[in-house]
């Protein structure tokens, strides 16, 4: 592939991806600027349950990473029969993961809350906020997977245009629910929740007609002759369900206990205070933002790199990747000046106190410093690696990084030293630098490098 040609397949692929991507943070970062205006109890409330939803979202998209590995690979191998599996496996595992997951947030909501915080107020405005987020997990798990099946097909433009749909509905119905404007009732947090639930609903919708008329034009207008007959997942082979299992199975444990984590880490902030779980909680927004900006180049890398792989062709995979990990390097290294530029005048975006906001003002630079550190691990592990199947690997490092290094700096920066919370949020970053070595060995190697046929 010539290197305009490469760079253009990427761009296709990475763009929309990384739109989308940024669309779909935007539901997150609207919530939480609209209900910034509300003060910190709301600010803090929207934050924790976010936190623990984000554990859903991260085992999602642990389940969708896996089909985008097989898919890419039995793509890659003209493997139609094996794709149409993937697709149907891995969206009959989402959804048995949605429905855990609304029985947890509707039954136990307020047993969750009380981990996170001490703060009545905070705890029961989460504990609104994660009941009715909580319908919104059914749709987003079909979205999922028709999405990687749409990127893996290299249409990736389709879910984006979904997403800008969903986006501007999450935005309109923020408005009306959250400050209660025309015939709707004042309701604060839940009518955020509430804004996500419809948005997520319309996303799915809109994705799931692009993904029938795509089928119904593939025989005459050259999308591809894969069919995806449901019965054919029914009847997997044992093989199969080894294959499936040793790539799903270390990549569930790696993300869940990533993720667990991170609310280990949010766990931390909380109980530093009110105010400093607030600070944390505005940031969110801006750091999503930011690694959504590149997060298409993780998504691209995974399925060329995928394809490649697939089709025995390990030199240019390697060299591809080398590739994207530079666009990387230097779109992280660009984003972190610019935030260190506006930062001071993001913070005034919340109507809090000076205090909070310069609080939040030097988490943001804290941010801004490992940013590219943080980028080049998405490429590695969540693209890369896992790319050939070698998802113990990302498993190990990952959760050797989180446990061994994040979480025990987390607890002596906090409750040993007392540091101020931008402090503890560096120097619990440092297991980002830790896992960017380890994967860095593991990519020399080319011990990642293998085909899942």
């Amino acid at each position: 592939m010539k290197k305009e040609s490469f760079a253009r397949t990427v761009f296709q692929i990475a763009l929309p991806v990384t739109l989308q991507s940024l669309l779909q943070f935007s539901f997150s970062v609207v919530d939480q600027v609209m209900i910034g205006q509300l003060g910190s109890y709301s600010i803090a409330g929207i934050g924790l349950g976010g936190k623990f939803v984000s554990i859903y979202s991260v085992v999602l998209a642990a389940i969708a990473s896996a089909a985008g590995i097989m898919i890419a690979q039995y793509m890659g191998s003209k493997d139609e029969n094996s794709t149409a599996r993937s697709f149907y496996v891995n969206m009959a595992v989402s959804v048995g993961l949605a429905l855990v997951f609304i029985f947890l947030c509707t039954v136990f909501p307020e047993r969750i809350m009380a981990v996170y915080t001490k703060d009545e107020t905070a705890r029961n405005l989460a504990v609104d906020y994660i009941r009715i987020l909580a319908l919104s997990f059914l749709p987003m798990a079909v979205s999922s997977i028709v999405t990687v099946m749409l990127r893996c097909m290299e249409h990736a433009a389709l879910p984006l245009y979904a997403g800008m749909a969903a986006l501007a509905c999450n935005t309109g119905f923020n408005y009306l629910f959250i400050f209660g404007k025309w015939f709707f009732p004042s309701m604060g947090v839940k009518g955020a929740a509430l804004a996500t639930v419809l948005a997520q609903i319309a996303m799915c919708g809109i994705l799931l007609l692009f993904y029938g008329n795509l089928r119904r034009r593939t025989s005459t207008q050259g999308f591809g002759k894969v069919k995806y007959p449901v019965a054919k997942w029914l009847s997997c082979p044992l093989e199969y369900k080894k294959q499936y299992g040793k790539i799903l199975g270390p990549i569930l444990v790696c993300e869940f206990m990533w993720s667990l984590g991170e609310n280990i880490y949010t766990v931390i902030y909380g109980n530093m205070g009110t105010e400093e779980c607030a600070a944390m909680t505005m940031t969110i927004p801006v750091q999503t933002l930011m690694i959504g900006a590149l997060s298409g180049l993780s998504q691209a890398v995974g399925i060329l790199t995928g394809k490649s792989l697939g089709a025995g062709e390990y030199e240019k995979a390697y060299r591809e990747s080398k590739k994207i990990m530079g666009y990387g390097i230097m779109g992280a290294v660009f984003l972190s000046l610019l935030l260190l530029g506006v930062s001071s005048f993001y913070v005034k975006l919340y109507h809090v106190k000076p205090q909070l906001q310069e609080m939040t003002k030097y988490i943001l630079v804290s941010f801004a410093l490992v940013c590219p550190v943080k980028v080049l691990n998405m490429i590695l592990g969540g693209g890369i690696i896992r790319s050939g199947g070698k998802t113990k690997y990302v498993m190990f490092i990952d959760m050797a990084g989180t446990w061994l290094f994040g979480v025990p700096l987390g607890f002596l920066g906090a409750f040993v030293f007392k540091m101020p919370v931008w402090y503890v949020y560096f120097l619990l970053s440092m297991e980002e630098c830790i896992r960017l070595g380890i994967s860095l060995v593991l990519f020399k190697k080319k011990s990642w490098m293998g085909r899942i046929l």
